[in-house]
């Protein structure tokens, strides 16, 4: 019978897939990102014209029905923390990939501090190390919400000695010193 979902792409290729300057800057993005694969990449872009395209069609109907869609779209930006709450159709349109990239997972385990590199924060996420809002997420992709909490899982060795993290482990045993 098979899977009743319907499967669909969630991404994007490019027309031209050998064009020099585009792949020099998903080059770019996949190492200041942390990111896997340039499907990551283009999944991210995707996400984005998707979103630039609802804001689009939103001003060619009445304004009625206008109003409504577009707060629906404007608030579920808000929540991921892409747009302001008094943003426009034209905030929406001026959106880049790096703003969906910044509020990656990975990309704010690593602004936080919770690990030393983009690699390190990707590497802490999959293994289950990274939790938020007490609730365990392994996927580095998971766009976090802005009121969402990002620590460390309760059931991570990083949760109490986060010198783990930082390569230092424990600190040298002290010399006794013998009164004679």
């Amino acid at each position: 019978m098979g899977d009743p979902r319907r499967l669909r792409k969630k991404y994007a290729t490019p027309n031209n897939p050998f064009e020099k300057e585009r792949i020099v800057e998903e080059f770019s993005y996949l190492g200041k990102y942390g990111l896997r694969n340039k499907k990551e990449f283009r999944r991210h872009k995707y996400q984005l014209s998707k979103m630039r395209q609802l804001a689009r069609s939103n001003k060619t109907l009445p304004q009625e029905i206008r109003e409504d869609r577009f707060a629906e779209l404007r608030d579920s930006l808000v929540k991921i923390g892409l747009v302001n709450p008094d943003a426009h159709s034209d905030d929406i349109l001026s959106l880049s990939v790096e703003n969906i990239l910044e509020r990656r997972l990975q990309t704010i385990v690593f602004k936080n501090g919770l690990a030393k590199t983009i690699t390190q924060a990707r590497q802490l996420t999959t293994h289950g190390h990274i939790a938020v809002n007490n609730n365990v997420i392994d996927s580095p992709s998971y766009l976090v919400k802005k009121e969402d909490k990002v620590t460390y899982s309760i059931n991570s060795p990083f949760h109490e000695d986060q010198s783990k993290i930082w390569g230092l482990g424990k600190s040298a045993p002290k010399e006794e010193v013998v009164e004679e």
